[in-house]
Formats: structure tokens, sequence, C-alpha cells
């Protein structure tokens, strides 16, 4: 199963790319929201390899994750491979330069079960596409308002 979602930002790409690839402060927003981040890799610049083990809690119980960067090519992209107990996720971020001002940043999840368990949550999922499509849309232009605010306080 495959969600994606594009947002238009009001800001340049170098810039927004600096701001969706500040890792720490994703992880501190994270936690924020009651994720337990841990940081496995000891890498100092981001970069391929970098790894996190996660925990959270999903329809009432306690989740794993761990999350491996596997691209990042400064200022057009990051990819990274999840895996949460039979379910495996890849997740892409693309940025494209509309104008000097201007920039797309298109998210794409793919979901990969590899459990029955894990192909019955898709399942679930699939019969509920269109309330998910509108609740990734919703987060998806909240963040990109947050992240345009962030810009322009930062000058």
């Amino acid at each position: 199963m495959k969600l994606s979602v594009k947002e238009d930002i009001e800001g340049p790409l170098d810039r927004v790319f600096a701001h969706l690839s500040d890792l720490e402060a994703l992880e501190r927003s994270a936690m924020r929201r009651g994720v337990e981040v841990r940081r496995v890799d000891d890498r100092a610049e981001p970069g391929p390899g970098m790894t996190w083990e996660i925990a959270f809690r999903y329809r009432g119980r306690r989740r794993e994750a761990s999350i491996v960067m596997t691209e990042f090519t400064p200022p057009h992209r990051m990819a990274f491979d999840s895996a949460s107990g039979g379910l495996e996720i890849a997740t892409v971020v693309d940025l494209v330069a509309l104008s000097r001002t201007r920039t797309r940043v298109a998210l794409d999840v793919t979901l990969l079960p590899r459990t029955l368990s894990a192909r019955l949550l898709v399942q679930s999922m699939k019969f509920a596409r269109g309330s998910i499509d509108r609740r990734m849309k919703q987060r998806a232009t909240e963040f990109s308002r947050d992240l345009e605010t962030r810009l322009k306080r930062a000058g």
C-alpha cells in the first residue's frame, strides 16, 4: 500500500531542506508526543546509516520500530526504511524548487506487510483509505504551515 502527499512551502529549497533534515528537532518533537526515541548509531553528520529505535503506543498496544536512513542527498532527498513487527515501511521525502522562494515537498510512504497480522492491518487501512489520506493531508498541511512560520522567524 502506498500513501503520498505533496505540499508547497513558501521558502527556498536549501532552507526548507535544512529544516526538514534537522533530525534532532524531529526527535524532540516525537518525544513531546509520547514516542520513546533512541539513536543507535554514532554518526556525527546526517547520512545513510543513521539508525533509531523507537517505541510508541498504537491501538492500545506498545509497538517498537527500527528506522534506518538509507539515502541523504541534500537538498533534494531523504529516504528511510523502517520495520515494526511484520510491517516494513519505506519512506521517501523529495524536495523540488518551484521557484527561488517556493519548494514542493513530496512524501511517499510504502507499507509492505510481511506477516499475516501485518497484512490484516494493511487491509483494514485500505478500507479506511479515504480518511487516512485526509488525515495525512491535514497533518502535512499543518506541518508545512509550521515550517513556513519557523522559516519566516529565522529570517
